[in-house]
């Protein structure tokens, strides 16, 4: 039986046995055989060499298709762990456990799919998908592999939010106890933590240049469409493309997004008006921004300050009060209140207890498709140029089908996303 097979299994009849410590079984710091999870990177650039040095469980492959970066992470690692060029012989390896992507953005979906189809579990750099599309189509594959699956951003269960020298819990308490009112509203840009990095812009007329004889940039592609290869596009500036990514909200935004969702409470919806200020789009690259706005049926709005102009609006605010990074806010003994309520809900913030146990992490395939749609609703709004209407039941723009045409996006033959 498939290690992961037995800890589906093992996870279902528990009642039927008890669990033995590892010190019984073998003294300190004995682990069990069929208790040691296995981990392969795909990926293995600035992220990917992160990942890599986690010691959460036994790393036996690392991927790339820039020999260069194989190279320099199998040199940290040690001799113990193998690499490989195409990502695929990855997948066919039984003795792997979980998957890291960290890849491009634009490869997140098909390595996702791929490696819950090889039965492998999941743990997805951030965002989650480059289309909205594509998202949908992550979500029924977690479901049919029974997959667990996670996106590397933690704001929402762990670590000090931006600025706030505090986690966002207990902002989360302030909101869904209703000290500060309803609706809220959002704001995030420069004075609440966040600069968003337009020098992720892309370069418009990129003249072609020779591929480096250690990069197959075909494969580097992958489901992208063909673009004749520059330096700006691949690597550390991939993101000011379209192709690839979204600039500096491609890359930062579900971090900031994500526990913006959370706080709200909108983690089974999405907005239904979205609107960009922005400068007319490049088709190919991404440029800068002013601000988008955001706004769910019942009131509630995010809004991405681009330009600074917010200078003295709170992190957020309702009719009944405001908190501001540091946890300032206009609500008199706003900590002694907040010690009073119940906190939230518990979540499952430890990955590969989640994996061992069969049980959904805290940011999944769920969850982070919201707020993965958060980022991608801001793009499409950025590359139209207008008011856009959604609906996020059928997550379909409303008599707006060159909008809906970029929920979909085709992608390069031979590869196929199912």
């Amino acid at each position: 039986m498939k290690r992961r097979n037995f800890l589906k299994t093992a996870a279902g009849i528990t009642a039927a046995f008890t669990i033995i410590p590892r010190h019984v079984l073998g003294g300190t710091g004995f682990t069990a055989p069929s208790d040691e999870l296995t981990r392969a990177v795909i990926g293995v650039g600035g992220m990917g060499r992160w990942h890599a040095r986690l010691q959460n469980s036994r790393l036996l492959a690392l991927c790339d298709v820039d020999a260069n970066h194989l190279k320099r992470a199998l040199e940290m690692v040690g001799p113990a762990v193998q690499g490989y060029h195409d990502f695929r012989e990855v997948l066919q390896r039984d003795d792997v456990d979980i998957i890291h992507i960290a890849t491009p953005p634009h490869w997140h979906a098909l390595m996702a799919v791929m490696a819950a189809d090889a039965g492998k579990d999941i743990w997805c750099e951030k965002p989650m998908t480059r289309t909205i599309g594509e998202g949908q189509k992550v979500i029924a594959a977690m479901q049919r592999n029974n997959t667990i699956f996670r996106i590397n951003t933690w704001f929402r269960f762990r670590g000090n939010f931006y600025r706030f020298h505090s986690t966002v819990a207990p902002v989360k308490k302030a909101a869904e106890n209703g000290l500060l009112g309803w609706p809220l509203k959002i704001t995030i840009g420069k004075h609440q933590g966040f600069e968003w990095k337009f020098f992720w812009s892309g370069h418009p007329v990129a003249a072609p240049e020779w591929i480096p004889d250690e990069l197959d940039y075909d494969m580097w592609l992958g489901p992208a469409p063909y673009k004749p290869y520059h330096k700006h596009r691949t690597h550390q500036t991939f993101r000011g493309y379209w192709d690839y990514d979204g600039g500096g909200l491609g890359d930062m935004g579900q971090h900031y997004l994500d526990p913006a969702q959370y706080i709200l409470g909108k983690d089974d919806t999405s907005p239904v008006e979205i609107e960009a200020d922005a400068p007319q789009a490049h088709p190919d690259a991404v440029g800068s921004w002013r601000r988008i706005y955001m706004k769910y049926a019942d009131g509630c709005e995010i809004i991405l300050d681009g330009d600074a102009r917010d200078k003295n609006a709170p992190f957020i605010e309702g009719p009944a009060g405001k908190i501001f990074p540091r946890l300032k806010s206009d609500i008199p003994d706003l900590q002694k209140k907040l010690a009073s309520l119940p906190d939230p809900q518990p979540q499952v913030t430890d990955f590969i207890e989640a994996v061992k146990k069969r049980q959904r992490f805290a940011l999944n395939e769920q969850n982070g498709h919201r707020s993965t749609t958060l980022v991608n609703l801001g793009k499409i709004a950025l590359q139209l140029g207008r008011k856009l209407y959604f609906d996020p039941k059928s997550q379909r723009f409303i008599d707006d089908e060159a909008a809906n045409r970029l929920i979909d996006q085709p992608i390069r033959r031979p590869w196929v996303l199912r």
